[in-house]
């Protein structure tokens, strides 16, 4: 399969038709109608062989979580998808890779409407860049600096599911109980995330601040803390579980997973008491939950407490590139 060629398939497999799209893949660029009235949400995330996903994971789950991490950021605005750009970089032409690439990209691409409307191809060490556009009324886009001391931290779904999926991937001697069903699931949760893109959008308004979990529940709630001038803590005895989870690991590996493993692309939010309800409505009627465990205050910083208020002690806050 040549270049041409290899363009011209995933522009067929990835096809999601949109009205404000003038022209798409196969000119030098593409022609976009921008929506009158909103602000333009841009974001990009690039995922790299053996760095993001592990050498033999099945392309499909390529594709659908290469978009999924861009589409967790739009969610964490409360943007609306709209486009998607993809730079792609493969060390061959393979023809059955690159279709169960573009089915995932494509089969996530048409639950959120949002249209591939141009990129670039070469050869190369697989690396995928993606960058996706979503559109907000101005004004309501959800940010990290909004929070205030005694707003409520809430955060969706399970932390950690994702991080206990790579320790069953990679075989770890810390995996404990998990039977094939609980893999299978933990699995699921790690190579192919849900962007709570309905979500962010039902919380404009509620929400004062927002981020996804990337790179950790405490190193992400930090970066929210330091734009918003404040501190946060964190009761380890509100996080949320679900049974695969705790059959998974034990007490301190599952603190680990759900504080520091990253790779969740659930939403951490910030809201004042008086919303909480309104937010964990929303949330139920997105399909989801939002636990509560903790708040911001004043000073600087993540603190992790138990039920009694006890510090507990966490050996690294999330991950960080270039760093060891």
């Amino acid at each position: 399969m040549g270049e041409f060629a290899l363009i011209e398939e995933i522009r067929r497999r990835c096809a999601v038709p949109r009205a404000d799209v003038i022209l798409g893949i196969g000119d030098d660029a593409a022609l976009l109608q921008p929506r009158a009235g909103s602000e333009l949400a841009v974001s990009t995330d690039t995922l790299v062989a053996g760095v993001h996903f592990p050498a033999g994971t099945a392309p499909f789950d390529i594709g659908w979580k290469s978009l999924a991490v861009n589409l967790s950021d739009l969610a964490a605005m409360g943007a609306e998808p709209a486009w998607a750009l993809l730079a792609l970089s493969l060390p061959a032409a393979d023809a059955d890779w690159l279709a169960g690439f573009c089915d995932g990209f494509a089969a996530l691409a048409r639950q959120h409407g949002i249209a591939l409307v141009g990129g670039d191809t070469t050869r190369g060490p697989l690396t995928i860049t993606v960058t996706v556009h979503g559109f907000a009324p101005p004004g309501a886009a959800l940010r990290r600096d909004g929070a205030r001391a005694g707003d409520r931290i809430l955060v969706s779904g399970i932390p950690g599911e994702a991080a206990a999926g790579l320790t069953c991937l990679l075989g770890s001697a810390l995996l404990h109980a998990a039977g094939p069903v609980d893999r299978d699931y933990l699995l699921e949760r790690l190579q192919r995330p849900i962007p709570r893109v309905a979500l962010g959008l039902a919380l404009r308004g509620i929400a004062s601040a927002a981020i996804d979990i990337s790179d950790g529940l405490r190193q992400d709630l930090g970066h929210i803390a330091a734009r918003s001038g404040l501190g946060a803590v964190i009761v380890t005895d509100r996080l949320p579980h679900s049974e695969a989870l705790q059959r998974a690991g034990d007490a301190d590996q599952r603190l680990r997973w759900q504080l520091a493993g990253g790779d969740d692309y659930e939403l951490c939010i910030a809201v004042p008491p008086a919303r909480v309800a309104a937010a964990q409505a929303a949330a139920a009627d997105c399909g989801t939950v939002l636990t509560d465990i903790g708040a911001f205050e004043e000073g600087d910083g993540v603190r992790i407490v138990d039920a009694a208020g006890a510090d507990v002690a966490l050996p690294r806050s999330g991950w960080e590139h270039f760093v060891a």
